[in-house]
């Protein structure tokens, strides 16, 4: 039946040129675009992708290549220190973390450095001074530099080109190196110990963020294992920040830094950073004030250990808290700093808990991809989105719009996601595009096939409706408290405010699979969004038909997109065109 359905959704692709899993011919110019084309074909394609993972080989001897790599592209290791790195790792949260990082140090009026990934709608989003993606004029400069740089050193001993995201990580130094910025923030791409940031060898501060299961066929498949990788970046002598963690997990981490002889402590919650009023976050959603709580101290011991003033008076901890059956010491909370006060207040961060109101269509996109930060994302939607004023009429729809790649468990992904009661369920490939799959190339990825993608959306579909049958309503992880039915109750442990429903809907969503996000795009929105056109012919699903009556009829479409950051970077290109730019 899915492959029916792959062979199907496979003939709207048909007579869209070049098959995603081939690479393309770089021409000799040196523009931005050829720059992109150029950097994907050093992206690893999934054939070779599945062969690595079968055969992966001495992870210390894929560190040292980084460095190798990175001596050839012109650097050593030793020019890194002169970077004054904040290095963060974690499973949810690190690219949060960093963002309030950054902010916070630019409202000091430092020159920052943040790398980061993955992008979300153009390449140069991983590589920001000031808080802003570097421009198309620079990316292009250094590309072509730090490329031409490692044509040129090919032999036969050294013959191979770094891989895609080690050669964003190599420029990325490049870049700070020459712009002079006065600190970077370089977030793990995976996992730590064997990441290719990890070459960093003195940083100012590390940090931690929560800990969960993420890429098992490379970390590993327990929480203790995932925190062994993600203590890798701990380094003599350089203080280190984590948040609350499960017990084993985070004495694994209290093991790895005094293997290491790094100093590491517990963040206090925001709660202790807070006096009368609560602080102002630029991210929405509980889960932030967490990583808010992590940046106000990477932040804080940057500045102290690079002898800067307005650090934040430290307040005074009661003995009892300090080690009170901790495997960690507590690190003291402090008073923050108006500067400290406006970073949090001024993050941006796209993809995360962010909501663009498009007249009666809300999008509510959260790049949640685990089962923790799909908790975290639900009861963000459910504040956010069905706290609002409910139509006079009382004709609102839900929607779902979902992906979820890698070796990611999406029967526990989607079964989180049953007690907001959409109406409709809709699955696609990150894919933009049906008939020009090659003409974004920021966006290309070579690291899944065609079949592959829309394999997994039909067995997601599948998969949906089997829990609907299976659960039929029951809310599976909310705390019995909260079953009141239309108050905001506050959770007994943060205060957090979850809209329960007055009267739950029947679990009764007709779910769709489209072949690329513009086509489920147009059709949740039927034409009520700007920056959307009207769909063009008809689902041959009967549910779709049905269903365009609704979303023309309703006074209020709310859609959450989530599963995937690729899936909400795609969904930001089409619905916000002006981050194409």
């Amino acid at each position: 039946m899915v492959a029916r359905g792959v062979r199907a959704l496979r003939g709207a692709l048909r007579g869209a040129g070049r098959r995603f899993g081939t690479r393309p011919a770089r021409a000799p110019a040196m523009d931005y675009q050829d720059a992109i084309r150029t950097l994907n074909t050093l992206q690893t394609n999934a054939s070779f992708l599945e062969q690595v993972k079968r055969e992966r080989g001495d992870p210390q001897a894929q560190l040292e290549a980084m460095r190798g790599f990175l001596e050839r592209s012109g650097l050593k290791v030793e020019d890194l220190d002169q970077l004054n790195i904040i290095h963060v790792t974690g499973t949810k949260g690190k690219g949060s973390a960093c963002a309030f990082t950054e902010c916070i140090l630019r409202s000091y009026g430092l020159k920052t450095g943040f790398y980061s990934s993955p992008h979300l709608v153009q390449v140069r989003e991983r590589i920001r001074i000031n808080g802003q993606p570097i421009s198309r004029e620079l990316f292009s400069k250094y590309f072509w530099l730090v490329y031409n740089r490692l044509e040129e050193t090919k032999d036969p001993a050294h013959g191979s080109m770094p891989a895609y995201f080690r050669f964003l990580t190599i420029m990325a130094f490049h870049v700070f190196l020459q712009e002079k910025v006065d600190l970077a923030v370089v977030e793990v791409g995976i996992g730590g110990a064997y990441d290719c940031t990890n070459i960093i060898r003195a940083p100012v501060v590390c940090g931690v963020s929560s800990l969960g299961i993420d890429h098992t066929s490379i970390l590993g498949d327990t929480m203790e294992k995932i925190a062994w990788q993600k203590g890798g970046i701990f380094k003599p002598g350089v203080p280190a920040f984590t948040v609350a963690q499960p017990e084993r997990p985070l004495e694994v981490l209290r093991d790895r830094a005094q293997e290491r002889e790094c100093p590491l402590y517990l963040c206090p919650e925001l709660d202790d950073f807070e006096d009368h009023d609560a602080l102002e976050l630029g991210l929405a959603g509980s889960h932030q004030r967490g990583n808010a709580a992590l940046a106000l101290q990477l932040a804080r011991t940057w500045l102290q250990r690079r002898g800067c003033w307005g650090l934040g008076e430290l307040k005074e901890m009661p003995s009892s808290t300090v080690l009170a059956g901790r495997p960690v010491p507590l690190a003291p909370a402090f008073q923050p700093t108006d500067a400290m006060i406006q970073g949090l207040r001024d993050t941006e961060w796209l993809g995360r808990t962010q909501v663009l109101p498009h007249g009666p269509v809300t999008w509510y996109l959260d790049g949640a991809h685990t089962t923790s930060s799909i908790q975290a994302c639900v009861r963000w939607f459910r504040q956010a989105a069905l706290g609002q004023d409910k139509p006079h009429d009382g004709s609102e729809v839900r929607v779902l719009l979902f992906n979820a790649t890698g070796d990611r468990d999406t029967a526990a992904l989607l079964k989180l996601l049953l007690p907001c009661h959409f109406d409709y369920a809709v699955f696609c490939p990150n894919f933009t595009q049906v008939t020009s799959v090659t003409s974004n190339a920021d966006q290309q990825n070579f690291n899944v096939t065609v079949e592959n993608a829309l394999t997994r959306c039909l067995e997601n579909q599948q998969t949906w409706t089997r829990l609907l049958e299976e659960k039929g309503g029951q809310d599976p992880w909310l705390p019995a408290p909260l079953r009141v039915g239309g108050l905001l109750q506050p959770a007994p442990s943060r205060g957090t405010l979850l809209l329960v429903p007055p009267s739950p809907r029947p679990l009764n969503s007709p779910s769709l699979v489209f072949p690329c996000l513009a086509q489920a795009l147009r059709w949740v929105a039927q034409g009520r969004d700007p920056h959307l056109a009207a769909p063009m012919g008809a689902h041959p699903h009967p549910a779709a038909s049905s269903g365009a009556v609704l979303l023309r009829e309703a006074a209020a479409i709310r859609v959450l997109v989530t599963g995937s950051l690729h899936l909400v970077g795609g969904a930001l290109r089409l619905l916000d065109p002006t981050l194409s730019q």
